[in-house]
């Protein structure tokens, strides 16, 4: 344990600061503050030090150098063990710190404003305090450092206890201070590759990855219940999705869960019209489109009523007590909406172990990082978000017979469901609702077999989406057996022309995209 009688605050975020410094004066800590934190002590009645009074040097180029001298760092630095540095802190009349209490300046919230400025922006890159910070850590064997304000009653409970401040506190607290300052710098460097990175270089792809995520909380297990797992979130402010929802009801949210809401989620609003999706397994097994929410879910429910059971839904509107009820009515795992209206709460509740989730649909500065990543041995694949999404211009007809207004609306609709559904996919649809989905399979043609037979005689009449071109007639005859009467697909293939013929041959109308959408 290491005793704790001199205390350095310096933070910008002073939340919980009164309460904490009060209660350190009440044991007779001496605290030495800088610039605005000690005039915030002051104006609170809590007796402190100016740095100035150390250092003997006041505050430079209007603030900008504080708390950037040798006496500061010495204080920090010198280790309790080593008669040297003692000696050389008494030659000196500097007085040891033993707590170091620093918070940044607010990069990330200043930069996420709009109009946000370079000036305002280089201004709120911290440069004393990170060196404190660094300092501290580097000495946490005498040192301790708080970053998070949610810390002090901890901190503050332990020094009554026992004077000071174990090792391992000082040890959870120098990592705790290190994630903050690396997740800091990460911001900083995120946003000037932004503003500076030349027009000519035009790669989302920085030369070097570094990934800041704060961990959220600890999760039952992973996809099995012998794989440990944890849930991190992404540490921009301002940024939302599905691991930042909050949760209003049920059991815990399990990593599958979170899976299988995130998947839900960005299908959903890839609709304006009311729509409703179930997902197993990051797949839709049933997705549809209504005049009402109500319509919504009870198609995509009579898409696959089996595969349904104990899915995770998500819609795209406030979840009225009507579709709610509908939800309740079956086993499911987990339901997401943007908000829910009155009685719909009340209706899910009903159920136990429903986990029911609120989010608020994300704007573009909110969506988070724009690339995905993916890890392999030895490394990481990154890639840019699939956000590119055919809505009828740029279409090529390639068949005799060109698809109805009808078929082209369910084209377009089984499209950017096949768009989410894990390769290879093949979406039947017809009236706005998907009546056959078959999803990761090693042939094409052997996800449609799956298509088809989950459809039956819904098939009759429906639209065929294939995420990949197509690449044998084998898919077309089946499809026509099936009953289907317009495709739409990448194209590209080298047998384009023979699975076009094959369209001809059955009357069937074809659409090429010259996009594909794989989901591996």
């Amino acid at each position: 344990m290491r005793k704790v009688e001199h205390v350095l605050t310096s933070v910008y975020d002073k939340r919980g600061l009164e309460a904490f410094a009060k209660g350190l004066s009440e044991l007779g800590i001496g605290i030495l503050s800088s610039g605005g934190t000690a005039r915030f002590l002051r104006e609170k009645g809590i007796p402190v030090r100016e740095v100035s009074e150390v250092t003997g040097s006041p505050e430079l180029l209007g603030g900008r150098v504080k708390t950037l001298h040798p006496a500061l760092h010495a204080a920090i630095l010198a280790r309790r063990d080593s008669p040297a540095d003692i000696e050389t802190l008494a030659e000196h009349r500097i007085p040891p710190i033993d707590l170091v209490v620093v918070n940044l300046y607010p990069f990330q919230e200043v930069t996420a404003r709009p109009g946000t400025t370079l000036e305002e922006a280089l201004e709120n890159i911290d440069i004393g305090g990170h060196a404190l910070l660094r300092a501290a850590v580097k000495n946490f064997r005498s040192v301790g450092v708080v970053v998070n304000p949610d810390k002090y009653e901890k901190v503050l409970s332990e020094i009554r206890e026992t004077g000071g401040l174990i090792e391992r506190t000082r040890e959870e607290l120098a990592l705790e201070a290190l994630a903050y300052a690396s997740a800091y710098d990460f911001a900083i460097r995120t946003y000037l590759n932004e503003v500076l990175r030349p027009e000519k270089d035009s790669s989302p792809f920085p030369a070097v990855l570094q990934l800041t995520y704060r961990r959220s909380r600890d999760m039952r297990y992973g996809e099995n219940p012998h794989q440990r797992s944890a849930l991190y979130s992404e540490t921009a402010r301002g940024v939302s999705g599905v691991a930042l929802a909050e949760q209003l009801h049920g059991g815990e949210l399990s990593f599958n869960n979170l899976a299988d809401l995130d998947a839900g989620w960005d299908l959903v609003w890839e609709f304006e019209e009311p729509t409703a999706a179930i997902i197993k397994h990051r797949s839709p097994c049933g997705v549809a489109c209504g005049e009402s929410l109500l319509e919504a879910y009870k198609k995509a429910y009579g898409c696959d009523p089996t595969s349904a059971y104990g899915g995770v839904i998500a819609v795209n509107r406030p979840l009225d007590g009507a579709t709610a009820g509908e939800i309740a009515s079956t086993f499911n795992e987990a339901v997401v909406a943007p908000r829910y209206e009155a009685g719909a709460l009340e209706a899910l509740k009903q159920k136990k172990n429903l986990r029911v989730l609120v989010l608020t649909p994300a704007g573009e500065s909110e969506r988070g990082t724009p690339l995905q990543f993916r890890q392999i041995s030895g490394g990481m694949l990154v890639q840019e978000r699939d956000t590119l999404l055919i809505r009828g211009e740029g279409l090529n007809f390639v068949t005799r017979k060109r698809p109805s207004e009808e078929e082209l609306g369910d084209l377009l609709f089984a499209w950017k469901v096949a768009k989410h559904v894990r390769s290879n996919a093949m979406v039947l649809a017809k009236a706005r609702q998907a009546v056959g989905v078959g999803a990761e399979q090693t042939s094409r043609v052997g996800a449609l077999e799956i298509a088809v037979r989950k459809a039956g005689e819904r098939s009759r009449g429906s639209v065929l989406a294939s995420d990949a071109f197509i690449p044998f007639p084998d898919s077309v005859h089946l499809a026509a057996s099936a009953g289907v009467t317009a495709i739409i697909q990448p194209g590209g293939s080298i047998r384009d022309k023979e699975v076009i013929d094959a369209a001809d041959e059955h009357g069937i109308a074809m659409v090429f995209t010259g996009v594909r959408h794989f989901k591996h």
